[in-house]
């Protein structure tokens, strides 16, 4: 991990702030709007983009250009950019844009900051509830509408006490929705359509496990980075701390997570 003053870590921090509070107003300005509408970026299935996704995306790399411009970025929809810091932010302006065209607040803006090792710090914010869960550097917290309160994930208990949740029922390829499905099973609920505000609630201590396949860095990087920072653990279904994304486990801890990891491996 890239070691980095107190001096620094608090520009970063100040510098995510600034661009969450942008991302809010860009979400927010077109958010339950009547006539959005989306394009695809596939042309096999409905992978939406709107015009709030870029302007939020636009607004938070103007930040950095002014703030960092020596940092890295790596953004869902505007790609790459080379930085010489060795730090590089990944930006996901909104996390679950089928919910967003739905109207339902369960989106999200992730925003971390990562070094060769993987991410150092996140943020997910959910702009129309007020929420903003915050992990690294050592803070761990969330702060909304009823104050702010300490990020912290569930005690250990049985897989059958546990609650799972994911995006989509059709987890992935076959096979690894087969794999899910063994894990439903065996756990106590089983809930769909959450998109990152899933890890924010495993973070919050309210729920178990998240499983997912087929991520990208920018959907994994923010969430890895909170739940980490709140005591959870989020990997790969081979155990490893995997921050591209692929086939992803998050668990509220080290027992759940061994005891889920067992069913996915079938």
């Amino acid at each position: 991990m890239q070691m980095l003053t107190d001096r620094e870590t608090a520009d970063i921090m100040d510098t995510a702030a600034e661009m969450a509070a942008a991302a809010r107003d860009a979400t927010l300005l077109h958010f339950r709007s009547k006539g959005l509408s989306a394009d695809t970026k596939e042309a096999d299935r409905f992978d939406p983009v709107t015009v709030a996704d870029r302007l939020c995306e636009e607004r938070m790399r103007a930040i950095l250009a002014r703030r960092r411009p020596r940092d890295g970025i790596l953004g869902e929809e505007m790609g790459v950019q080379a930085g010489d810091s060795g730090l590089t932010w990944v930006l996901d302006p909104i996390d679950g844009t089928r919910s967003y065209l739905c109207g339902t607040p369960t989106w999200g803006v992730l925003i971390s900051v990562a070094d060769a090792s993987g991410p150092i710090y996140g943020l997910i914010d959910q702009p129309y509830i007020g929420e903003r869960f915050e992990g690294g550097f050592g803070v761990a917290r969330v702060r909304g509408p009823r104050g702010e309160d300490r990020l912290a994930t569930r005690p250990a208990r049985a897989l059958s006490e546990a609650i799972l949740m994911s995006t989509f029922p059709e987890v992935g390829t076959a096979e690894e929705e087969a794999a899910f499905r063994r894990l439903s099973r065996q756990v106590r609920l089983t809930r769909y359509g959450t998109d990152c505000y899933a890890y924010a609630l495993l973070a919050a201590g309210q729920i178990d496990l998240v499983v997912e396949a087929g991520l990208q860095p920018y959907d994994v990087q923010a969430p890895m980075a909170v739940i980490e920072a709140a005591g959870g653990l989020m990997t790969d279904w081979e155990g490893r701390r995997n921050p591209q994304g692929g086939r992803v486990i998050a668990a509220s801890s080290p027992e759940v997570h061994a005891a889920a990891l067992e069913i996915l491996r079938g």
